[in-house]
């Protein structure tokens, strides 16, 4: 509106038709925006429906007393939690040109939070595997102030999920929903303490499914525009049912709050872990040996496929199920089990929800032909193992994960005369990190002791001098190299 546009006092109702009239005014003005944007507002089936908003609130009320906050402490160095904290804040003028210097440690307790819900009502909980990793000890505190100690039944990194167990009886535990029967633009509810704010509510819409974050995780997150924060994790995603149909995980964010990108865990796979850590302390991962990759349009039209669809095999591992089964590089696989495949991801997806030893059906396009390809899947040779027991071995810690390498990588870097494991993670404070191993590093050799397997590192972890420097030889994108441990 001009500034100084004149208005028809005429125009404006009387008080007692206000109401009415801002009522109609604001169905004109919807019926206006949804003709300029090309919809005729009275063809689209429950179109007043569509834009209402969700109302949750009784909802809330139902669900709450189900979810909790989880208090976790942590043991920590006074000089590397004050350097972490400065790093961040100074990296953001100085870029990672900064460099601080090591300090005396003194132990110091360093407190986090995230949330937890009921899943049985003997006090069996689910969380995300980052809320609680690394705690000295875990508590959770329910919506009447009731804390109770948790014990941490298991957890597993590559799906960020942990299940926590309290003692008890007749807690009150969520219906569980189907994540797979989720559809884009429903509305959903989350409950959570971002911030430390405990029982906050927030609610979106599912904005897409099966989003996938290259090799970090092995779930398919459903995405939403809800409100998450730090604190939100390990948070209940919920329908307008009430059921669970997702773990709040991560967002996507370059200022570490809601930027309108929120990520949850589907419910389907997060239950399948929480079955394997209850039942059995860890997650058996099926093996197939394949590298896939999506199909352009380019790709379809040389493969003569009406579509760009299927998932592409770039290489298949020797000796695995895939080259027993008869499946080769080139080969494009265009149904799993009956299912379609229409990007690499749904392929990946697939394999992760299954079992060793199950069977597998592929249909495959090779020169031009279909044809159908069975096999068996084996357990998984490059699942990452958390090597706590080697961070912590003869009193030292050294902040990293490890996992044993597959057979083809073995035979890669045999070329070189080496063998290793492979470095999958580090934590930001560790002696690993001051040292300058990164992820995706190879160790070949510790203090001397060649390192064959996960196991070798750990017993060459315990031989350790409890102080000095020792040597730590590696492989970084296949260039070998020597760093110096100093162990203090």
């Amino acid at each position: 509106m001009p500034k100084n546009m004149p208005i028809n006092m005429s125009k404006v109702p009387n008080t007692r038709n206000l109401t009415r009239w801002l009522q109609q005014s604001t169905l004109a003005l919807a019926v206006a925006t949804t003709m300029v944007a090309g919809i005729n507002i009275a063809t689209v089936p429950n179109a007043e429906a569509a834009v209402t908003t969700a109302d949750f609130s009784g909802l809330v009320q139902q669900v709450t007393p189900a979810v909790a906050r989880v208090n976790v402490t942590k043991t920590v160095s006074e000089a590397e939690l004050a350097k972490a904290q400065t790093a961040e804040l100074l990296r953001k003028f100085f870029g990672d040109r900064l460099r601080i210097p090591d300090q005396a440690a003194t132990p110091a307790i360093e407190h986090a939070y995230g949330t937890a819900f009921f899943v049985t009502a003997d006090g069996y909980m689910l969380t995300n595997h980052h809320v609680v990793a690394g705690a000295d000890k875990i508590s959770v505190t329910l919506n009447d102030r009731t804390e109770l100690d948790a014990t941490l039944v298991g957890s597993d990194e590559r799906s960020d999920v942990a299940v926590l167990k309290v003692t008890g009886r007749q807690f009150p535990s969520l219906p569980i929903g189907d994540s797979n029967a989720l559809k884009v633009g429903e509305p959903v509810l989350a409950i959570g303490s971002p911030f430390g704010f405990d029982y906050s509510a927030s609610a979106g819409i599912v904005s897409a499914k099966s989003r996938n974050f290259s090799r970090e995780t092995s779930v398919p997150f459903i995405q939403t525009d809800v409100a998450l924060n730090p604190g939100n994790s390990g948070g209940p995603l919920f329908n307008q049912r009430g059921e669970v149909i997702g773990i709040n995980s991560r967002i996507f964010s370059g200022t570490g709050g809601y930027m309108g990108l929120s990520f949850s865990i589907p419910i389907d796979a997060a239950m399948d872990i929480y079955e394997q850590l209850k039942n059995n302390g860890e997650v058996a991962r099926a093996y197939l040996g394949i590298y896939p990759q999506d199909i352009d349009r380019n790709l379809a039209e040389a493969y003569n496929l009406a579509r760009p669809q299927g998932a592409l095999l770039t290489r298949v591992s020797p000796d695995s199920p895939a080259q027993k089964a008869g499946l080769k590089s080139g080969d494009i696989i265009l149904k799993y089990n009956d299912i379609q495949i229409v990007e690499a991801s749904d392929l990946l997806n697939l394999i992760n929800r299954a079992r060793p030893n199950d069977t597998f059906r592929v249909q495959i396009q090779r020169d031009g032909k279909q044809s159908i390809v069975t096999g068996k899947l084996s357990n998984a040779s490059n699942d990452i193992q958390s090597q706590s027991s080697a961070q912590q071995t003869n009193g030292i810690s050294l902040g990293l994960a490890l996992r044993n390498l597959t057979p083809e990588e073995q035979r890669e870097l045999a070329s070189d005369n080496k063998t290793g494991v492979l470095v999958t993670a580090i934590e930001p404070t560790g002696l690993a990190a001051r040292s300058g191993i990164l992820a995706g590093d190879v160790i070949t050799n510790l203090h001397q002791k060649p390192i064959k397997t996960v196991n070798d590192f750990s017993s060459a972890v315990s031989l350790l001098p409890k102080k000095g420097v020792v040597t730590l030889e590696m492989m970084r994108q296949g260039i070998p190299g020597i760093i110096g441990l100093r162990i203090e």
